[in-house]
């Protein structure tokens, strides 16, 4: 799946133009944002989209070295499953 980025969301569009997921995060301040939310269409959950959402804008805020919040749920439940994302979130 290509993810196409714009300012303040990741997101998967299908051939056809139809979202199948985003992921929408704020920055906080000049060093962190905050992941709000994370939605996949109905018909793609269960397919690993919203996991690689928030892994794109993990890497993304890792190479611009930002830290991220994440509030949304799905987000946070990450962070603590994943050793590799917890180095990226804000103290």
């Amino acid at each position: 799946m290509n993810i196409e980025k714009a300012k303040g969301r990741h997101y998967i569009q299908d051939r056809t133009g139809k979202m199948i997921g985003e992921i929408t995060f704020i920055e906080t301040d000049e060093h962190t944002v905050m992941i709000e939310h994370t939605f996949v269409d109905e018909d793609h959950r269960g397919d690993g989209v919203a996991r690689e959402l928030v892994d794109s804008v993990v890497q993304e805020m890792k190479r611009e070295n930002k830290k991220i919040i994440p509030a949304c749920q799905f987000a946070a439940v990450l962070f603590e499953r994943i050793p590799s994302y917890k180095e990226q979130m804000a103290k």
